[in-house]
């Protein structure tokens, strides 16, 4: 891994330097200016691996830094770090983030070695397909092909039993394999697929294969419940629950193994086809999840009129909400909409071993993030149970 350093304070760079070495960093590079940054990367040659850059500079911010990097197409990742408040860090790395940058978290100073590893961990974590998701662009005809050759497949994210540590069930999150590009994640092309009219296709590919994966865990003696992400436009077609219950039928499994998430963004566009179809697949039997609550246009309506059976928390309310108090009061909020209405309580984004901690003490039912285990091929999931639950003894222990 190669890291870039840019803060203006010469004691700040001396000091990371130090850190970077110390956790195994192998070439580290430190500027005080975003000027002499920009001129550096204007050799592709030069772009390091990872930048971490400091939001709060004399002559150019770390906004405006993060602006410069679109004109020169750098596709590796980010790192803020600042001194300033929480919110204001969360909101920076929003911006970036929005510049299509691989963002792999923020530090807010002091900041420990601990921290830094950890942040710097998910660029290992993630791979090189997720690290420069704007590397290469596709067209509707390519994603459209790829639905038809069977290309997509799924990779899945363990969902675990927060009190007992119990694996639970996992979510099927789309990935492309691209017979060039190699592993394609879903950011640059499920946005594709839901503005040229071809998301149901999508979707209905990624259920069909997950009940197939899900029936053959059940042969091996591992039952799992599966979670599967709907859109609108699933919840547009009336044929969707007459699908679905044909195709959980044919899987031989029961409509308690399947959970349709929701996103909470989308849910109410059209108010009357998706409270019909919903209704419809809860009367079969299925549960329904409300994803990423309270990041969207949110609504306690749409929880008073739909019967959801979870809630889903947005990972932007739980990671670090143990040291954070405006996202402790987001979290506590959402933990109290879920038990107030007797839904099931899922934590996303449960990164290290103290959010692990603040869900389990705050009595949240379910969690999943990457310090549970990140997405993996189905063929990897009974070999991480078995290694989850040696781990998950420990863990109650903590």
């Amino acid at each position: 891994m190669k890291v870039l350093v840019l803060d203006d304070e010469p004691f700040v760079l001396k000091l990371l330097r130090h850190m970077l070495v110390q956790v195994g960093v192998g070439e580290v590079t430190t500027l005080g200016n975003g000027h002499d940054v920009l001129r550096q990367l204007s050799d592709p040659a030069n772009h390091p691996d990872v930048i971490v850059c400091d939001l709060v500079m004399p002559e150019m911010d770390g906004i405006e830094f993060a602006r410069e990097l679109v004109s020169l197409r750098f596709v590796g990742s980010l790192i803020l770090m600042s001194g300033e408040d929480e919110r204001v860090l969360q909101t920076a790395e929003k911006l970036v983030d929005a510049h299509r940058f691989s963002v792999l978290g923020h530090l807010r100073k002091p900041f420990t070695l601990v921290d830094l590893e950890r942040v710097l961990d998910r660029w290992t974590a993630e791979g090189p397909a997720a690290r420069e998701p704007a590397r290469k662009t596709y067209d509707a005809d390519q994603v459209r092909e790829a639905i038809t050759r069977g290309e997509l497949i799924n990779h899945y994210q363990p969902k675990v039993h927060v009190a007992t540590g119990r694996f639970v069930g996992v979510e099927a999150l789309v990935r492309w394999q691209h017979p060039v590009d190699g592993l394609v994640m879903p950011a640059q092309f499920v946005g594709l697929a839901e503005e040229h009219l071809l998301i149901d296709d999508l979707t209905r590919c990624v259920l069909v294969r997950a009940l197939e994966d899900t029936r053959r865990w059940y042969r091996a003696a591992l039952p799992v419940q599966v979670a599967v992400n709907v859109s609108m436009d699933n919840l547009s077609s009336l044929s969707f629950p007459d699908f679905v219950a044909a195709h959980v039928a044919e899987a031989k499994l029961a409509p308690s193994d399947l959970v349709l998430e929701v996103t909470e963004s989308r849910l109410m566009r059209d108010p009357i086809a998706p409270l019909e179809i919903l209704t419809r697949l809860r009367l079969k039997g299925f549960q329904l999840s409300i994803d990423d609550f309270g990041t969207g246009h949110s609504s306690l309506a749409q929880l008073r009129d739909i019967p959801f059976d979870q809630l889903k928390i947005d990972r932007s309310f739980v990671y670090r909400a143990w040291t954070d108090r405006t996202t402790r009061a987001m979290y506590d909020a959402s933990m109290n909409v879920a038990r107030q209405m007797g839904m099931e309580a899922v934590a996303e984004g449960v990164e290290d071993l103290h959010d692990w901690r603040f869900v389990r003490d705050s009595g949240c039912d379910l969690a999943q993030g990457y310090f549970i285990a990140k997405p993996l091929p189905a063929t990897s999931i009974p070999g991480w149970v078995a290694e989850w639950r040696t781990r998950a003894v420990d863990l109650l222990k903590a």
